[in-house]
């Protein structure tokens, strides 16, 4: 099954290129895996890896590097060294590319290889509400950061713990007719940025149920 993450990199130009990690998700663990020496991931530290990644963030198209320098032949990686997609902006990223149902994490990395990790949060409630059948998967939620301890992500259960809470009540509500669905989203909304301290990001993807 795996434990699906995306990893976004910036570019020169500030945009950002967006690759798959099929198992980053797992305890956050790519925040420390992450560094200019191992651009992708994985135990060895590698020159290719690094001139790879140089090229992708300088805006050489990935079919481009992919032939110079035989990605299918590369070292192995905790991230897939082929970008899914380049030259987004993280509004782009968050709205039209994070599945918040698929993927369990997001990580950003600046160009000095600081790593920001943050938990997928879907706002799907067909789960949790028997009036409602399906909902939107991609773009339809929140990444939120959590705190950390010794390099440890020890607020990591107690933010999906909490945000499932949540949507077992509003579940609830939409079932007794207190909220339609596009209020129900609206109150996620609301009840999210209540609970999230200082510390801590969270940013919205823009897709919106129907009703």
């Amino acid at each position: 099954m795996g434990h699906r993450a995306l990893v976004a990199y910036e570019r020169a130009d500030r945009t950002y290129n967006l690759h798959y990690s099929h198992w980053g998700g797992a305890n956050l663990k790519l925040k420390h895996r992450l560094s200019e020496m191992t651009p992708f991931g994985g135990e060895c530290h590698s020159e290719w890896a690094r001139t790879v990644q140089t090229e992708l963030l300088n805006g050489t198209e990935p079919d481009a590097v992919a032939a110079e320098y035989a990605l299918n032949d590369g070292p192995s990686t905790d991230v897939d060294i082929r970008p899914q997609a380049t030259g987004l902006t993280l509004r782009q990223i968050l709205t039209e590319h994070v599945d918040y149902l698929s993927h369990e994490a997001l990580y950003v990395v600046d160009r000095r290889y600081n790593v920001t990790a943050y938990r997928t949060l879907w706002f799907g409630l067909q789960y949790d509400s028997e009036r409602i059948e399906t909902q939107p998967t991609v773009g339809f939620g929140a990444v939120q950061t959590v705190r950390w301890h010794n390099g440890q992500p020890v607020g990591d259960g107690y933010v999906q713990g909490q945000f499932a809470g949540l949507k077992r009540v509003v579940g609830a509500m939409v079932d007794r007719g207190v909220f339609d669905e596009r209020e129900a989203v609206e109150f996620l909304k609301t009840q999210l940025a209540a609970v999230t301290n200082g510390g801590e990001e969270l940013h919205f993807g823009a897709v919106e149920t129907k009703h």
